[in-house]
């Protein structure tokens, strides 16, 4: 079970967002790069990284930021990356600098076929955001819900190669109420892709509540506003983790 670090980048800035309000971000860090060291230091394992002006943009906006992080923990944490990220050159400029793996989000809605064409070019580095407002599928940085929901969205990509879909509870994201772990552990138990939660792991419970019985077929859960505020204190729940894994 792996815990994700977040990170969001916006003008440059690792912020959080309520409810993937652009204009309600809080800056954590001004340098994205320094809290990428800091949570590899921590000992996490992988990093997320969301280019959050990218994903409204329907461009990777955020590139020096993004570089600035590959260049600190490259090779030391595995890091995967989304936001505006729509057509093959931008996935390959991504893998060519060794980023784990491409999350596609806006360009699973839009675009399945480039989802396909990339997870058989590039085995084990390709997965799907599915980011849901009510159940459905929300895209355009969230700016946008359409008629399809996550479950369609998902089954649509069964045995085409992707790695892991990134499951986003749009109205838990940002507001610390607990992730939608309900509709989460639904989700794996319809599609054979392994899952990862997102949006609103609030506290220690979320982390109790990912080692139980359950949730033990999600691959793992992404955390941000929560580990910024303090809420989850990063060394025990990995502890924890690794406590019920071992």
């Amino acid at each position: 079970m792996i815990l994700f670090p977040a990170i969001d980048l916006k003008d440059g800035k690792c912020v959080r967002l309520v409810k993937g309000d652009m204009a309600k971000a809080t800056v954590y860090s001004e340098s994205p790069s320094e809290q990428a060291r800091a949570f590899m230091e921590i000992g996490f394992p992988w990093l997320h990284v969301v280019d959050l002006d990218g994903a409204v943009a329907g461009k990777t906006e955020n590139a020096e930021a993004l570089d600035a992080i590959l260049l600190r923990v490259g090779g030391k944490m595995k890091v995967q990356v989304g936001g505006g990220i729509r057509d093959r050159a931008a996935i390959e400029r991504w893998l060519d600098k060794d980023v784990a793996r491409v999350i596609l989000g806006t360009a699973a809605l839009r675009n399945p076929e480039l989802v396909r064409e990339a997870a058989r070019a590039h085995p084990k580095k390709i997965a799907v955001g599915i980011d849901a407002r009510g159940g459905k599928v929300a895209v355009e940085g969230w700016a946008e819900t359409s008629d399809t929901t996550a479950l369609d969205l998902a089954r649509l990509f069964e045995d085409a190669g992707v790695t892991a879909i990134v499951y986003t509870d749009i109205d838990r994201d940002g507001v610390l109420t607990g992730a939608n772990w309900e509709a989460t552990i639904a989700l794996a138990d319809a599609v054979s892709i392994p899952i990862i939660a997102s949006g609103g792991l609030a506290s220690m419970a979320d982390i109790e509540r990912m080692t139980k019985p359950d949730a033990a077929k999600l691959e793992g859960a992404i955390t941000g506003r929560a580990l910024y505020d303090g809420r989850i204190d990063p060394k025990e729940a990995l502890a924890l983790l690794r406590e019920k894994a071992g």
